[in-house]
């Protein structure tokens, strides 16, 4: 499946439909179980005060994950991403309660690269901190 997304009909500022995820402890367990992480700063809220963090925080690489699908869901194909990297500044904090957290996440067409690819950066914040820094993905439009 090829991307959905024409290299023609995109330019630098193009924004992407922003996204909103919610994040609760039952995902993080699951999470866990489906990734094999399951450092008990991720699920036991005595262990990560303990160890300095205000409660239980979201996996790095899940919260990376969510992020992306701003990218993908545009695209129409997660295969067309070519590249992504993120620089974690700030932990996403999963309180225990039936809300949990919410990390939202917007992206925008940053440059216009050959080969009919595109450089998009992320933005990424949760309880109004930036959660991600340094976010972005190339990817390969039709």
């Amino acid at each position: 499946m090829a991307a959905q997304v024409k290299y023609s009909e995109v330019e630098v500022g193009t924004e992407l439909p922003a996204q909103t995820f919610t994040v609760t402890r039952d995902v993080l367990v699951r999470y866990a179980g489906a990734s094999g992480d399951f450092n008990p700063i991720h699920w036991n809220e005595k262990f990560a005060r303990e160890v300095g963090l205000p409660d239980v925080i979201a996996h790095g690489m899940f919260t990376m994950a969510e992020a992306i699908r701003v990218v993908t869901d545009w695209l129409g194909d997660p295969g067309a991403v070519v590249e992504y990297g993120v620089r974690f500044t700030k932990p996403v904090v999963v309180p225990n309660d039936d809300k949990g957290a919410t990390i939202e996440v917007g992206a925008k067409v940053a440059a216009l690269l050959d080969d009919n690819r595109v450089r998009v950066d992320l933005t990424a914040t949760s309880d109004g901190k930036k959660v991600l820094g340094m976010a972005r993905a190339v990817v390969q439009l039709a």
